[in-house]
């Protein structure tokens, strides 16, 4: 019998199955008891656990466990009360197909396309940047999420979320003709590159902990870093290096954001614009996956709002030839 899905759940659901750790610790209540408070996942969405029991010590990050238990509404959140676990054995024969979030796309096909992108800029500066840049990313590049949280926080999510800014960057390029075409790529290919040092990952897309550099500087301090030495190991000086600096330091948009400086020419905006969209975009059709039609969802505390599951369904749309198989999905 195949396991409920994690995005599947409701409340009062038993659940019975194997999921993947996201992370576990022994904490203390405010009585004094100990207890676990774990995140975890399968490949469509998570969730968190509590096992009151201080006796049990929390499982391996990024291992399989079977757990049963019962689905409950703690704060708007669903939670799962954990009755039994153990560590998957091999006779399970898990799939961990089924339990590890993944990128829609392969990251070779990924890689691939970004750096057919870079193949044919007509900036030399900037292609020499690039390169660099992704050498210096080395194989983490395959398996690297962008978050270890929130959006994209699935094995190769990085690149995932870089070719969808790059993609939506190529798309809004002929309806702004005035901006650099090379100089918005650039930025949309380099602007996150960073959290690969910002973090430590396990090659499922698993993050432990935030590196001493991420702690201490975060990935837009380090990403100028990053892009200085990829320029000088590219012998490129002059102002694209200045101008990729700032579209990495400013592309979180505000202070109370993370940047040290607002985007101050269009190119730095527009980045700042489609990051916010895209990672917008991907938290939401999480949530949706997640959500009933005509339901609300819990409320996102990233977002600061609850969100609603419209009762749109593609029967009742009247066909238009520009319309493509699937251009409702998000919303099924």
């Amino acid at each position: 019998m195949r396991q409920l899905t994690v995005a599947s759940l409701k409340p009062d659901d038993r659940f019975l199955g194997f999921l993947l750790v996201r992370s576990a610790e022994q904490r203390t209540s405010a009585k004094g008891g100990k207890y676990l408070d774990l995140t975890l996942c399968d490949k469509d969405g998570e969730i968190n656990c509590k096992k009151w029991d201080g006796t049990v010590p929390p499982p391996k990050q990024g291992s399989v466990i079977k757990v049963q238990g019962t689905v409950q509404e703690f704060n708007g959140r669903l939670q799962m009360r954990i009755d039994q676990m153990r560590d998957a054995r091999p006779d399970d024969q898990v799939d961990l197909s089924d339990l590890m979030p993944c990128a829609p796309e392969p990251a070779e096909d990924m890689l691939a396309e970004i750096n057919r992108t870079i193949d044919a800029m007509r900036t030399p500066e900037l292609k020499s940047i690039l390169r660099e840049l992704l050498a210096m990313c080395g194989d983490k590049l395959m398996y690297y999420p962008a978050a270890q949280r929130v959006h994209h926080a699935e094995r190769s999510g990085l690149l995932h979320h870089t070719l969808g800014v790059l993609r939506a960057a190529e798309a809004v390029l002929p309806l702004y003709p005035f901006l650099n075409g090379d100089l918005l790529r650039a930025g949309a290919i380099a602007h996150d590159l960073s959290k690969t040092a910002e973090f430590l990952s396990d090659e499922g897309g698993n993050v432990s902990d935030y590196s001493a550099e991420g702690q201490l500087l975060g990935h837009l301090v380090h990403g100028v870093a990053q892009v200085r030495e990829a320029a000088r190991r590219a012998n490129v000086e002059g102002e694209y290096v200045l101008l990729l600096c700032h579209m990495v330091i400013s592309h979180h948009g505000l202070p109370e954001h993370g940047s040290p400086r607002p985007p101050m020419f269009p190119e730095a905006e527009m980045l700042h614009l489609l990051d916010d969209m895209d990672a917008k975009m991907n938290e939401m059709e999480g949530v949706m996956r997640r959500t009933p039609v005509g339901a609300f969802s819990e409320k996102i505390w990233t977002l600061d709002r609850r969100l609603y599951h419209p009762r749109v369904y593609e029967e009742d749309l009247e066909p238009s030839p520009t319309d493509s198989a699937d251009s409702y999905s998000g919303l099924l």
